[in-house]
């Protein structure tokens, strides 16, 4: 399952995203946004994708804001969450890679992507990107993600 969800900055994305999803045949539930309300705020959106994403296994979230900094935010605030922000690169060879790294070395389970910085069609090849790669399951990248989650515990 792939939980999407954005405040008003990255509805439009989120829409189009969703759209591209469901035609590719992935399984999709938008947590909101579900209309374009310029008051909403992020934290009221995110922070339940989030806790779905860490109460499902193998799922994935894909969240949007204008910068997607402050959703990541949010999102990490949730025990199991690693969230990846992506606005861009300075080519798309460079973005698609450190997509491709949030994935291998690090096991990001949520994607925030910068709705103010990337075109439509950037989006679609980083979330493809994203989606289709796994974590790599080498000790070092293990070890680094399980220190993570004790320092999570306190």
């Amino acid at each position: 399952m792939i939980y999407l969800a954005s405040d008003h900055a990255g509805f439009e994305l989120k829409e189009s995203i969703k759209t591209y999803l469901k035609s590719k045949g992935y399984d999709v539930e938008d947590m909101g946004s579900h209309q374009l309300d310029p008051g909403d705020d992020y934290p009221d959106l995110i922070y339940p994708a989030a806790k779905k994403v860490s109460e499902t296994p193998d799922s994935k979230g894909i969240i949007f804001g204008k910068s997607g900094q402050g959703e990541a935010m949010v999102a990490n605030k949730v025990p199991g969450i690693r969230a990846a922000v992506y606005y861009g690169g300075p080519s798309t060879r460079s973005g698609l890679e450190i997509v491709k790294l949030s994935r291998e070395h690090n096991d990001a389970n949520i994607l925030s992507i910068g709705a103010g910085f990337v075109f439509e069609e950037e989006a679609k090849n980083v979330v493809e990107k994203w989606l289709n790669t796994e974590f790599s399951g080498e000790d070092r990248h293990a070890r680094r993600i399980q220190k993570i989650s004790k320092l999570e515990d306190g």
